[in-house]
């Protein structure tokens, strides 16, 4: 069996319980060693075979896990976060249905929420945003048109943006012209949950040049919206004058 595993977003303790199991039962681990923390791995049991993907191409991961089926090994692939999100794992599942081989995913906490408990916000306020947005901008993976940045950013929903703080300017610009202001706040949270996390905090008008100064460049979330800073409502779920399924409203 080949199991996907979410090792999720830094901090050593944030993966599933289900997910450390497995790692602890693991014969065969090959894991994203530019991403993952190296932690991780002192969960695997002695002989464990340990292989880092960093310097593997697609089918030289696949040939790992085809050796560790043949010879009935229980197979991990640890990926940072979630792999259902930019994970490409796709691919990796596409090839293993060739080989007729059988494989679990298992969740993992995403960057996104990391950053945002990080931060101690919400995403989702009543009279703010009900609506998240998880996307990138483009570089030499393309993005599609109808979701360039600009476009997503006149939905006015909150944002959480991966792989894009290395172009910092080009995200401040997009995201000025589809919010139609400059005062949006912003937090930039670079590698969310890991010991040397860092939280940048600002608005569009200010958020550039805040995190070149702070020299972040990579492995950071950029979260956008009044999530972050502004006024919201009070949830109706213990609203004392709300009456739900559990709960009769008070006079």
């Amino acid at each position: 069996m080949i199991s996907f595993v979410g090792a999720g977003p830094g901090n050593v303790d944030l993966i599933t319980v289900k997910g450390r199991r497995l790692l602890e039962e693991a014969d065969v681990v090959i894991y994203a060693g530019s991403l993952v923390s190296k932690e991780h791995l002192n969960f695997c049991k002695e002989g464990c075979k340990l292989h880092n993907s960093a310097s593997m191409t697609l089918e030289e991961v696949i040939e790992v896990m085809k050796a560790g089926e043949d010879e009935n090994l229980k197979v991990v692939r640890l990926h940072t976060g979630d792999p259902s999100i930019y994970g490409a794992i796709k691919e990796q599942m596409d090839l293993l249905d060739q080989e007729e081989i059988s494989y679990e995913v298992v969740p993992g906490v995403s960057s996104f929420t990391a950053a945002c408990s990080s931060i101690k916000k919400e995403f989702t306020l009543p009279d703010v945003s009900q609506t998240v947005i998880l996307t990138r901008i483009e570089g030499r993976t393309p993005v599609p048109e109808k979701e360039d940045l600009e476009k997503l950013a006149a939905h006015k929903a909150s944002m959480a943006i991966f792989l894009s703080v290395q172009d910092i300017g080009r995200v401040v610009e997009k995201l000025a012209r589809g919010y139609q202001r400059d005062d949006v706040p912003v937090a930039v949270v670079y590698k969310a949950t890991w010991e040397d996390e860092k939280i940048i905090i600002g608005t569009l008008c200010d958020i550039e040049e805040k995190v070149k100064k702070e020299g972040v460049n990579k492995m950071a979330q950029i979260l956008v919206g009044d999530f972050i800073d502004g006024d919201y409502s009070r949830s109706k779920l213990y609203d004392p004058t709300f009456t739900h399924e559990y709960r009769r409203a008070s006079k």
